[in-house]
């Protein structure tokens, strides 16, 4: 049960018990600074003085009113001749398909006015449409201020005609001299595209299509290469296993170049028959964090177990104990478990043969088209550049230079190459190299379509027109095959006529107003092959090394497509809570003796040390470090994308890693550090927002006990519902009131439940609720002093497997790792620290809606108030910014706005350039300087669907009002439930009926409309 064990969110709070205490004391440490910008005219842009301010208000605390005294004169022009399929106000939503080299999705795209704003799951297309942070985040890179804006030539803007006669020259010339004409893109799953280049290579026959991709999966295709004798990655649906083990893989995260968390979450519904998941892992990953048996081993042990596992499941022995236990498992299970491993080629063979072995039910035999790298092709490529044989070289918004480990050599052979012509978004490496530069258009500006997996065809359609002088790759290729001015070089019209012979029956029309196709095609994998012994060869060859680096993708910067998004560089790891950084991870027991440091400054922000970073010869300077609970010992870890020099104002973050990755193995032996003796400041928020308490904040159950334990037992209850003790005997917690409650059966009322079994900490509703309510970027330094403005955050907490009593040595001083002796997961020991190896509870928190609001009953101005649909209102025009509210929220989910942040060239993101803040939702309004801000259950939409339904003279459906909070529409694991519950049929009404449901902070009587459900552990515990 919760209540016996220990959460913690980081190790501090293991170190200094008093620290929760001290945050909260800390909480509101910083004054309005009412002497600066009130003495600063530019800033606080009034003409009220500052002498008569004070003398008409008197007090200081009053003095951010200013920021609303004069509103601002914003004139707009209307329509000379408005467009019929616009109406101003009502948005219009287009289906389409995202996809930029790296992810997938089919989406719908909201638009207002003719620009998009949002981006939503295309629920046509199931599992297909789900979006991830970057999916949701993409529609800011539309309007990235920092892309190239118009052609170039030797550095010099100039016009498409000019660039085109050049490309053309280079092309001819290199089909009279023999010489090879290459175009170098990433995966490109499009038929069209490559319909369209068969036919570029007619006219230009030493033409060759060459992929290159950042993060390539070669491992994952050789191992497909070899075992299914197709270049395909496999497809998986996990609801029909009960138990996956998995080796290194993070699943959900960008393994096998597809998500799996939707069937995942399903198959884990808590019952008898819930997926029960293994980890075995040396970094902490996302994956990792939901497991409910995690195993930690470096990465050459976990090479060792996996081989181990398969030695055993194919009719070996194995003497190994946790190989023992996990091959028995499997066994049990049999075709409804599968394993899933990554790292190297080997680790993924052995995997695919022991799914074989076990005929597991989670493989489909659906092909994953996403991702076509053949690193034997590209090598081939490397060796033409360097021998000269290269005339012409088209990059298709790649650069190896940046992401290639070997980048420098591949730059100076482009000297070798007469035409250089680089389709890029950014004034990248490539674009320094190329001779002419073509601005690439943005997938929201293009025409397309793709083929992602088997038997599904998806298309992709400009929603606003090109704001630059771009083109798709597709549209240049047409130029060059047929001419500048040729007729035939309309892109539209070619990919209709391909679609129509694709989609058969189905109508262009149709399939584009759906976004995607889904067809009965029969091309499958099937198991063909798979060298066990060679595999376990490769493996062996691994060599055991004191420090062992992991290389890893984030869940917001993937391989760095979109790092200069300031969402997704903002958004906060969703296990180590910090922005704006990647860094080493480490062990606390690693940490300790390396003398590695993190520590909180007085003002409760996180330092750490930096080092240089040498992998077998290659070195990475100032790498900060993060010590990370539960990363294995004998391990590092670090994340890829980051460090992107010359790509945008805020995609020059961090180190960059590809250096050290050879573009197969996710796994280095011989990593060394050195520290340099300096310090990195990290910018966090995981220690900023202090809940009254620890006790059952984010509950959690094992699943026996679940299963054969009433929930309400008298004694043994793993969810008693809260009662008071009063003159009339004990009472439900909820039928208690100081005040008279009113009817709030008329019409809505909304509740939002969140299931924290569902939950996996991605982050997709953060982006989705920052888009929908145009939250602000605030920067590093802004989050450092604990001023994020995320109306929505996710929690992390780490729980220990045991109650930790004794705080003795911690007082006195005792580092942790001495207290508590060895490590938990391969390596022994009786006793362990929680640190070593912590189980993890990610819990979304946002405004709790109460009905009985702590913040409303201190508001001297009654700028926050209650509604009888059950959302706690925000009057952004009378909040005088007291703080009171956020003083007296028990929950800390409000935020206050210390500064102008669109338009001020102190906040240099996407609210300070015209370009940057046509993604703001016009149904929003940009909250001033001054206010408080926080959740507001997305009321613009509630209350357009319900208007919508009375002008239609119809009840609103349940789905209607699911889709009307941002964070629920895009979560993709159904972790959180919007609708109405005085609505009989709604789905939100079912699962406040589970026993698994609880309030946050029940016992202090705000009568939250937020509900949570208790996270299930399909394990016995120990």
């Amino acid at each position: 049960m919760a209540s016996n064990k220990i959460q913690f969110r980081s190790i501090h709070e293991l170190k200094d018990p008093a620290l929760n205490n001290k945050l909260a004391q800390k909480e509101f440490q910083e004054e309005i600074p009412v002497e600066d910008f009130l003495g600063d005219a530019e800033q606080n842009g009034s003409s009220t003085s500052r002498r008569d301010f004070l003398k008409l208000l008197g007090f200081s605390t009053a003095a951010v009113t200013l920021a609303a005294c004069e509103a601002p004169v914003i004139k707009t022009i209307p329509y000379v001749v408005k467009p019929h399929d616009i109406i101003p106000g009502v948005p219009n939503y287009y289906a389409s398909t995202y996809f930029d080299g790296f992810d997938f999705a089919s989406v719908l795209v909201k638009t207002r006015e003719g620009r998009p704003i949002k981006i939503d799951p295309n629920p046509a297309a199931g599992d297909l449409g789900k979006t991830n942070a970057r999916a949701q985040a993409s529609v800011l890179s539309l309007y990235d201020n920092d892309k190239v804006k118009q052609p170039k030539f030797e550095g010099k803007d100039e016009t498409f005609d000019k660039v085109d006669g050049f490309v053309i020259k280079g092309l001819e010339e290199a089909k009279a001299s023999g010489k090879k004409i290459v175009l170098l893109s990433h995966s490109f799953a499009s038929p069209t595209f490559k319909k369209l280049f068969a036919e570029f290579k007619e006219k230009y026959p030493t033409a060759e299509l060459v992929t290159y991709d950042a993060f390539p999966y070669s491992a994952a295709l050789d191992a497909a290469q070899e075992v299914f004798g197709q270049r395909a990655l496999p497809v998986y649906d996990l609801k029909g296993s009960e138990l996956v083990v998995a080796f290194q893989a993070d699943f959900l995260g960008d393994y096998n170049a597809g998500s799996v968390e939707t069937s995942y979450a399903a198959a884990r519904k808590p019952g008898a028959t819930m997926l029960r998941h293994v980890q075995v892992e040396s970094n902490m990953s996302i994956t990792g964090a939901n497991a409910d048996e995690r195993v930690r081993l470096k990465p050459s042990q976990v090479n060792k177990t996996l081989v181990e596992v398969y030695n055993a499941i194919v009719g070996g022995a194995t003497s190994d104990k946790v190989a023992s236990e996990l091959a028995k498992e499997l066994q049990a299970k049999g075709s409804k478990a599968v394993v899933f491993a990554d790292g190297s080629k080997g680790a993924q063979v052995l995997a695919h043969l022991i799914n074989q072995k076990l005929g597991s039910v989670a493989f489909t035999g659906k092909a994953n088209f996403l991702r076509d790298f053949d690193n034997a092709r590209f090598q081939e490529f490397l060796g033409w550049v360097n021998a000269g044989q290269v005339g012409v070289l088209i990059t298709n918004n790649v650069d190896p230079i940046y992401s290639y480990h070997k980048g420098e050599d591949f730059k100076k052979s482009l000297s070798k190459v007469p035409y250089v012509i680089a389709v890029a978004d950014k004034k990248n490496e490539m674009y320094k190299a190329a001779k002419a530069v073509i601005p690439v258009a943005n997938w929201l500006e293009s025409w397309g379509d793709i083929e992602p997996q088997t038997g599904v065809y998806s298309l992709m359609q400009p929603t606003i027109q090109k704001i630059y002088k771009s083109r798709q790759i597709e549209e240049s290729l047409l130029v060059w095959k047929n001419g500048k001015n040729s007729a035939a070089n309309n892109y539209y019209d070619y990919l209709k006529n391909s679609a129509t012979s694709i989609l058969g029956a189905t109508s262009f029309n149709k399939a584009l107003y759906n976004g995607i196709n889904v067809s009965n095609n029969a091309t499958t994998l099937s198991y063909a092959g798979g060298n066990g012994a060679q595999a376990i060869a490769e493996l062996g060859n691994f060599k055991a090394s004191d420090l062992e680096l992991v290389l890893y993708t984030k869940t917001s910067m993937g391989d760095g497509t979109q790092a200069n998004n300031p969402w997704l560089q903002e958004l906060p790891d969703p296990l180590t809570r910090m922005s704006w950084d990647n860094y080493l991870t480490i062990s606390p027991k690693d940490a300790e003796r390396l003398g590695i440091d993190n520590d909180l400054n007085a003002r409760m922000q996180l330092d750490g040390s930096i080092v240089n970073l040498t992998v077998n010869g290659v070195t990475i300077k100032d790498v900060p470090v993060f010590v990370q609970p539960g990363q294995a010992d004998g391990s590092v870890g670090l994340a890829l994308g980051y460090g992107k020099k010359d790509s945008g104002a805020t995609a020059d973050t961090g180190v960059n890693a590809y250096p050290l990755f050879d573009g197969s193995n996710l796994v280095v032996s011989n990593a060394k550090i050195e520290k340099t003796g300096e310090d990195h400041e990290f910018a966090g928020i995981q220690l900023q927002n202090t809940l009254m308490g620890r006790y059952e904040i984010a509950k959690e159950v094992p699943l026996a006990e679940f299963l054969n334990v009433a929930f309400d037992d008298e004694h043994k209850g793993w969810n008693k519902p809260l009662e008071y003790h009063t003159i009339s005997g004990a009472l439900p917690a909820r039928k208690i009131d100081l005040w008279d409650a009113f009817d709030d059966t008329d019409g809505p009322h909304f509740n939002l439940s969140v299931d924290l079994n569902s939950c996996t900490g991605c982050g997709a509703c953060i982006i989705a609720c920052q888009a929908e309510n145009n939250v602000p970027v605030v920067g590093k330094e802004e989050i450092r002093m604990s001023r994020d403005m995320y109306w929505l955050r996710i929690d992390r907490y780490y729980s220990s497997r045991q109650k930790v009593e004794v705080y003795e040595g911690l007082k006195e001083g005792m580092a942790v790792p001495e207290l508590y002796g060895t490590a938990f997961g391969g390596d022994g020991g009786a006793l362990n620290h929680p640190a070593d190896n912590p189980d993890v509870i990610f819990q979304p928190v946002m405004c709790q809606h109460c009905n009985h609001a702590p913040c409303e009953t201190v508001c001297p101005v009654a700028a926050t108030s209650h509604s009888k649909q059950g959302q706690n209102h925000m009057a952004y025009n009378r909040c005088i910014g007291t703080r009171y509210c956020a003083n007296n929220c028990p929950y800390k989910v409000r935020r206050f706005n210390w500064f102008t942040y669109n338009l001020n060239d102190k906040f240099d993101f996407n609210q300070n350039n015209d370009l940057g803040r046509m993604v703001l939702n016009p149904d929003v309004v940009v909250r001033t300087r001054g206010v408080m801000e926080k959740c507001s259950m997305c009321i613009q939409e509630t209350q357009a669907t319900i208007l919508a339904a009375k002008r239609e003279n119809r009840k609103v459906s349940d789905t209607e009002f699911k889709n009307s909070c941002a964070c629920a529409a895009a979560c993709s694991t159904g972790a959180m439930t919007f609708g109405d519950m005085n609505d009989k049929e709604s789905e939100v009404r079912e699962l406040y009926s589970s026993n698994r449901r609880y309030y946050l902070l029940e016992e202090i009587g705000t009568k939250p409309n937020v509900f949570y459900h208790t996270k299930v552990r399909n394990r016995v515990e120990k």
